[in-house]
């Protein structure tokens, strides 16, 4: 596993989008190069300047294919708290070669939960699978919407919500944690780590903790951010203010292990 540690948000964000840029730029395969991608906090800077790229015209998503981790179950697209708007209003509709038919978000409307999950795995395989899978994690280390004891094995499929992530979550609800989901479709550990890459964002001291746990915690269901300890390759891109848990021998390592800057 590689921690790339960066001085602020700002510089993580930007190492992060270099990174993603320089694999898309790279991929010289005959079918597209599939992205995995969150919402949330973590990746807005990335997006933002993934959009810089592309403008600038740095970098192309004409051969770009995308799986998106996950959707609040029974809330419509056009709500401005679904996942698919968060990914339109911050990475797709800023985007100038974006394939509208590339891009993959589970459908939070469909009747048939099960259905719509087993599909999405089943896409995500026809195209031979997933490249790069970049996430973020909660501060109780959740992967997706992959809460504390969800099988590391686990599939695509409907997750109940905890009641801290509706508390946490529910400051995009107005406040109101019963107006938050209980339910969501979300892909799984199992599905996150089958991907060839996983790039991993952790920011700000309330995720010390998780990125301790994710990195020198033992591998656990409590922990299911801990799953990356066992993926070939593994980044956790962070910031300082989230290295606070981390042992001083950890970060002395990952410093030094990375002091001469590589994508």
């Amino acid at each position: 596993m590689r921690v790339v540690i960066q001085e602020n948000y700002e510089k993580m964000c930007k190492w992060a989008a270099d990174y993603i840029a320089a694999k898309i730029n790279a991929h010289k395969e005959d079918r597209p190069f599939v992205l995995g991608l969150p919402t949330g906090s973590s990746p807005i800077g990335v997006y933002k300047e993934l959009v810089r790229k592309n403008r600038a015209g740095e970098l192309s998503f004409s051969n770009v294919v995308t799986f998106n981790m996950d959707e609040y179950l029974g809330l419509p697209r056009e709500h401005d708290q679904s996942y698919w708007y968060f990914m339109h209003d911050n990475l797709f509709d800023h985007l100038t070669d974006m394939k509208p038919e590339n891009i993959n978000i589970l459908n939070g409307m469909t009747d048939d939960p099960e259905a719509e999950c087993a599909a999405y795995e089943a896409k995500i395989a026809s195209y031979g699978g997933i490249d790069l899978f970049m996430g973020g994690i909660g501060v109780d280390g959740h992967l997706a919407f992959n809460e504390p004891f969800t099988s590391l094995s686990s599939r695509t499929g409907v997750r109940a919500l905890t009641t801290d992530t509706r508390i946490v979550n529910s400051r995009f609800f107005g406040n109101d944690p019963e107006k938050v989901p209980a339910y969501a479709l979300s892909v799984g550990i199992g599905t996150v780590t089958d991907s060839k890459e996983v790039l991993v964002l952790i920011n700000g001291h309330n995720k010390a903790r998780a990125l301790a746990a994710t990195v020198e915690g033992g591998v656990s269901q409590k922990w299911t951010c801990s799953a990356l300890q066992l993926h070939p390759a593994a980044i956790i891109a962070c910031d300082e203010a989230a290295c606070g848990e981390l042992t001083v021998d950890a970060y002395k390592y990952f410093l030094d292990i990375e002091k001469e800057e590589r994508l």
